[in-house]
């Protein structure tokens, strides 16, 4: 074609103005509308209001969250949350320290209490433990923020996304470990509760928080550090008895933090010997008080109030329902108990009898009650363990037992055991930690009158227990040149009260400590008379301490073992109603006519009852000795009792004979269920008129018990000791200490309750 034609397509141009006019018909051109985009509906799908649901009601429904679209939103938030962080880090090292700052402060309790959710916190969570290497020491106000976090009363998963945290965080930055073990320490004492509950957030989890949810969550941390760093338990250490309680905070702080303590040696036994020995150590130095207020005290106090307490467990109070709590800022020194938590409904009376009561006499029952938890709290922990191996040994594991799931407050805690020589074997550790406890403590502690039934119930589990604790005692008092005289002596009382008392040592186990105790004086005897024979001085008082020690400890034992220390008589033997003893026994005699005169020099309630005995059963006669004794002063100028000058020390020598035998009578009420079923109670071993005036005994008591008449001063029953000294009111007699005079009356009168405990003379009522 012509270019220059009029029809060529060069001279077809655009006009400037005007509408456009396209050359093909406007019914031919392509109409651009919504519905070329919309899905189009099938063919078999039905129409909905006579077919008018077209594409555009398909395009106007809302769009379906998937979980890749709520992960792609989380993602987003956190890698907003990490940029902010790493900008906030680095201005920090740079001078800038603002956004720092707004980042410690969404950790700060006013802040999560206010406005902060769990929920974004465990994204700020998160977001940190991808920045852990960037944590310098100008950082550590941030993880102190972290630290100080009332992450115990928030949900579930930001809980379990703290633990995570904490474990990352020390793994990478170790320096942290002692901040962190700080926290979690305070975390299980009993003030942890309110603390947590005044910083709580808004929100609330469906359940009740109790407690026992708080205390959980922290020995889950704690459990889950231990996995991650093995040598823990040497930073942990310190720690924790820096947070223990002081012996004057009220019970329930003591309970809750030692029943947190024992939980922690469950699954950290390296902490094991450690944790029980500071426990025993809290618990001596309350026993201790408890006998040193008591000698103090005056015998005026009348019945102390008899209620109950801990009711119900602590651990199960729902945090906020505690009762009103004083103000920790108000008073710091004021340690009274927390009565809302741990009296029962009917304990009004009790109260208000404690009123009434002198303030050391109120203060003594508050130690008295301090102590029975203590120890009954450790018993539980002992007896739990004995009874894992009781039920592993007298029940065969089944598929349903080993399937069975634990108890939601035990979910952290590790597996209970299966193996009968495993947990054997962890017992026999538990007890080898006790007794060296006992030796480097308990045995050195001189005022100490219940916590030494600690070890006393624990030898009762075994009988291979039982000699290791006898041996124990029989080398420190007889063999131990190098330990001190007055450790000796507590040796010497420990093994005579232990045999005498513990119904779990059989009768060859009592001959054998016998014999061996008479064999040390014939020894001692022998060289005592060769120093007399070759005509040299003889040494004094203190050089025999040992000696009068162990005779009384075999005047004691007699006492109550007689019967084991009887010889049956051969077929061919006349005896015409004698009693044949046991060989060894024959030095006894020898030991009273000696010059040392041991019945001058032992606790005269002792020796009362051992001439009682003595008489009673055949065995020889020693009132002629004793009515000497007191018509003489203690001369060497006489000749007639004694050739031993009186040492600066025999005072003090005589107040440790008269004033400890460790294993009195148990007056402790809650704790008193393990005792009582292994201690023999003298009247168990009394012998009356052919024991046949018991039931008169008895009655005689009761009437005694009744009266308001004081008894005789002299009479040997109304002594600390006496095994029926529970008054109708529940109380506990501690009444003085005296002599005994030779014709008092029954020898159950006297012996039962026989003072050898630290108590001076006074009469107390102690509560239940």
């Amino acid at each position: 074609m012509d270019p220059h034609s009029t029809h060529s397509q060069f001279n077809q141009r655009t006009p400037k103005s005007g509408p456009f006019l396209p050359s093909t018909p406007r019914d031919m051109q392509s109409k651009i509308t919504i519905e070329k985009y919309a899905k189009r509906p099938s063919p078999k799908s039905p129409a909905t209001n006579g077919g008018a649901a077209g594409p555009l009601s398909l395009l106007m429904q809302r769009p379906i969250a998937t979980n890749s679209r709520v992960k792609q939103d989380e993602q987003f938030k956190k890698d907003m949350y990490i940029a902010f962080i790493n900008k906030a880090l680095q201005g920090k090292l740079d001078g800038q320290s603002k956004d720092f700052d707004d980042l410690v402060d969404q950790f700060s309790p006013r802040k999560t209490k206010e406005s902060t959710t769990s929920s974004q916190l465990r994204l700020w969570i998160l977001a940190l433990s991808h920045v852990l290497s960037r944590l310098e020491r100008r950082h550590a106000p941030l993880v102190e923020a972290i630290v100080n976090l009332p992450w115990t009363v928030m949900d579930a998963n930001f809980a379990k996304s703290y633990t995570d945290f904490m474990g990352m965080l020390l793994s990478a930055r170790p320096e942290y470990l002692s901040l962190v073990l700080g926290k979690i320490s305070q975390g299980l004492t009993y003030q942890s509760g309110l603390q947590a509950l005044n910083a709580s957030g808004p929100e609330s989890s469906g359940s009740p928080l109790t407690r026992r949810t708080i205390y959980d969550r922290w020995h889950y941390l704690l459990d889950h550090l231990l996995s991650l760093i093995p040598t823990l338990p040497a930073t942990l250490h310190p720690l924790l008895v820096r947070n223990f309680p002081h012996k004057r905070q009220p019970q329930a702080a003591q309970v809750t933090y030692i029943r947190n303590l024992l939980r922690i040696t469950e699954y950290c036994p390296e902490l094991a010997d450690r944790a029980l020995a500071v426990i025993v150590d809290r618990a001596l130095q309350i026993d201790v008080e408890i006998q040193v207020e008591l000698e103090e005290l005056e015998d005026e106090a009348g019945t102390w109030g008899n209620g109950d307490i801990f009711e119900f467990d602590p651990f199960d109070v729902v945090v906020g329902q505690e009762g009103d709590e004083k103000d920790e800022d108000e008073d710091e020194d004021d340690f009274s108990d927390v009565e809302t938590d741990y009296s029962s409904d009917g304990s009004d009376d009790g109260r208000d009898s404690d009123q009434e009561l002198p303030a050391n006499a109120r203060y003594i029952q508050d130690m008295v009650n301090k102590l029975d938890s203590i120890l009954k709290l450790v018993l539980d922990h002992f007896n739990r363990l004995h009874s894992t191996v009781e039920s592993t040994t007298s029940q065969p594991s089944t598929p349903e037992s080993r399937t069975q799931s634990p108890p939601p407050s035990d979910t952290h805690r590790p597996s209970s055991l299966t193996s009968t020589e495993t947990v054997r074997a962890m017992r026999a550790a538990e007890f080898h930690t006790l007794l060296a406890i006992f030796d480097r403590s308990i045995i050195r502690t001189f005022k100490s009158r219940y916590t030494q039934f600690l070890i006393f119930w624990y030898a009762s589990l075994d009988p291979e227990f039982c000699d290791l604790f006898q041996g124990l005692l029989v080398e420190k008092a007889l063999l131990g040149q190098d330990v001190p005289a007055v450790t000796r002596a507590a040796a010497a009382s420990y093994i005579a009260s232990f045999v005498s008392r513990a119904q779990f040592v059989d009768r060859e186990s009592a001959r054998r400590v016998v014999g061996v105790l008479c064999a040390f004086l014939r020894s001692h005897l022998d060289a005592f008379d060769s120093v007399v024979r070759a005509g040299e001085e003889p040494p004094g008082m203190a050089h025999h301490s040992q000696f009068y020690a162990i005779a009384q400890a075999v005047f004691l034992i007699f006492c109550f073992r007689w019967r084991d220390l009887e010889e049956e008589f051969d077929e061919t033997e006349e005896h015409q109603g004698q009693k044949k003893w046991m060989g060894e026994l024959g030095v006894v005699q020898r030991v009273i006519m000696s010059p040392l005169n041991p019945l001058k020099i032992c606790s005269p309630n002792v020796v009362m009852q051992f001439a009682r005995v003595a008489q009673a059963t055949g065995f020889m006669y020693c009132y002629s000795i004793i009515e000497a004794n007191k018509r003489s002063e203690y001369n060497p100028a006489q000749g007639t009792t004694s050739v031993l000058p009186r040492a600066a020390g025999g005072e003090l020598l005589e107040a440790e004979l008269h004033t400890f035998f460790p294993f009195d009578p148990y007056k402790l009420p809650r704790s008193s269920s393990y005792i009582q079923s292994v201690y023999r109670d003298w009247s168990s071993v009394a012998i009356g008129d052919d024991e046949e005036d018991e039931e008169d005994d008895a009655e005689e008591d009761d009437a005694a018990d009744d009266s308001d008449d004081s008894e005789d001063s002299g009479s040997v029953r109304n002594s600390p000791m006496s095994d029926a000294g529970l008054l109708p009111g529940g109380g506990l007699r501690i009444p003085e200490q005296s002599r005994s005079s030779p014709d008092a009356g029954g020898l159950g009168e006297s012996f039962g309750g026989m003072s050898i405990s630290p108590a001076q003379p006074r009469s107390v009522v102690m509560a239940s």
